[in-house]
C-alpha cells in the first residue's frame, strides 16, 4: 500500500555525465545537490533501507514548480551498475501457448519444442504451476541501454521480438527467503523489454543442450530498461498491473500480471534458493502474451515500440539495422 507522498527515481543524461533524480509528475529533481555529488541510484539502494526514509522526506519538501521537466531529459537504465540480471522464462499461461501456436503455423522451431513435444508442453502448464519451479536464466548487463534509445537489430537474425515484461529491482539481501517474506527484498519495480531473437534460440549443433539463451537473448541493445524506478511502497499489487507494448500504433501486448505461472514472490523466493540475491540485481518476470512469434510479426528497422506498465512510465525505442554483417 502505498505510503507517504508518491514518487519515482531516474537516471538521466545531463551535461558533463548523468544525473541521478527523484521525479514528481513530470518534473525531476537532481540529487547530487542534496544528497552530495557521488549520489547514484546504485548508491541509494546499496543501503535502501537507510535511503528510502530520506527520499520520502525530500519528496515531502520538494516544491512542485521546481525540477526539469522530463520531457526535456533522456533517460538511462535507472540503476547502474546493474548488478545480476535474472529472468524468468516462460512464466505466463497465454504466452506459452501462443509461442507453440505460432511455431506450429510457421513450421519452426521457435519455441523451443520439437513437434512431438507440443501436446506435452501444453499439458504440464497447470502441473508446471501447482508442483513445479520457475524457469531463470541469467542475462548480460551490456545487453541494457534506456527507454529511448534505439534498439539495433541483429543482421544475422530474421525473428527479432520484443517481450514486454514486469522488473523487479532487488533493495535488500536475501537468501533462501519464504513467499511471503520475499517481496520485502525488492526496492521498486521498473519496466524491462527482454527482446528475443527467436532463431537463435535453438541449435541444429547442439540440440540436446537445450536452448541457447547467450545467442537468442543478450543483443547489445536488446534489454531497455525504464524509464523509472517506482518504489514498491508505491505500487498497490504487482500481480494487477497492465502490460501494454505497441509497434507502429498497433498494439501487440495488452496482459495482466495476474497471468504469471510464479508470482513475484515466487519468482523472488526460488531465485533465493539457488543464490543470494543482492541489492541492484534485476529479476525480469516473464513477458505476456502478444509477442512477434504468436502474431507471425517480427521487427524490421525503422519499427517503433512503445511499451508501459501501470504507473511505471513509457518506453519508446526506435529500431535500426546492425551496421554491416559480420565475418563468418
Amino acid at each position: 500500500m502505498a505510503t507517504g507522498t508518491r514518487f519515482s527515481l531516474g537516471t538521466f543524461a545531463c551535461t558533463g555525465g548523468t544525473a541521478p533524480c527523484l521525479v514528481q509528475g513530470e518534473r525531476a529533481h537532481d540529487l547530487r545537490p542534496l544528497l552530495g555529488e557521488q549520489t547514484t541510484l546504485r548508491g541509494l539502494l546499496d543501503d535502501w533501507d537507510a535511503s528510502f526514509p530520506v527520499l520520502e522526506r525530500i519528496a515531502e519538501g520538494l516544491p512542485s514548480a521546481e525540477g526539469v521537466l522530463l520531457s526535456g531529459l533522456t533517460p538511462l537504465p535507472p540503476v547502474q551498475p546493474i548488478g545480476t540480471i535474472f529472468q524468468a522464462a516462460a512464466n505466463y499461461r497465454q504466452h506459452v501457448l501462443d509461442l507453440i501456436s505460432g511455431a506450429e503455423s510457421r513450421g519452426d522451431d521457435s519455441d523451443g519444442h520439437s513437434r512431438g513435444d507440443r501436446d506435452d508442453a501444453r499439458r504440464l502448464l497447470d502441473e508446471r504451476a501447482a508442483k513445479g519451479r520457475p524457469f531463470v536464466f541469467l542475462g548480460s548487463p551490456h545487453s541494457m541501454v534506456g527507454a529511448e534509445d534505439e534498439v539495433v537489430l541483429p543482421v544475422d537474425s530474421d525473428q527479432s521480438d520484443w517481450e514486454l515484461e514486469l522488473a523487479a529491482v532487488i533493495g535488500r539481501n536475501g537468501r533462501r527467503v519464504p513467499p511471503e517474506d520475499a517481496l520485502e527484498l525488492i526496492a521498486g519495480y521498473t519496466i524491462a523489454n527482454d527482446l528475443t531473437s527467436r532463431d537463435a534460440l535453438t541449435r541444429w549443433d547442439a540440440s540436446t543442450l537445450g536452448i541457447d539463451w547467450l545467442a537468442g537473448k543478450n543483443a547489445p541493445t536488446f534489454l531497455p530498461v525504464g524509464p523509472l524506478l517506482v518504489p514498491a511502497e508505491h505500487v498497490a499489487d504487482p500481480q494487477d498491473l497492465r502490460i501494454e507494448l505497441s509497434v507502429n500504433g498497433r498494439t501487440m501486448q495488452d496482459e495482466s500480471t495476474d497471468d504469471m505461472l510464479f508470482d513475484v514472490s515466487q519468482l523472488v523466493s526460488y531465485i533465493s534458493t539457488v543464490t543470494e540475491l543482492r541489492p541492484g540485481d534485476l529479476v525480469l518476470t516473464g513477458s505476456p502474451a502478444g509477442n512477434g512469434a504468436s502474431h507471425g510479426v517480427f521487427l524490421a528497422p525503422g519499427d517503433v515500440m512503445e511499451g508501459t506498465i501501470t504507473g511505471l512510465g513509457v518506453q519508446r525505442n526506435r529500431c535500426v539495422a546492425e551496421a554491416s554483417r559480420p565475418d563468418p
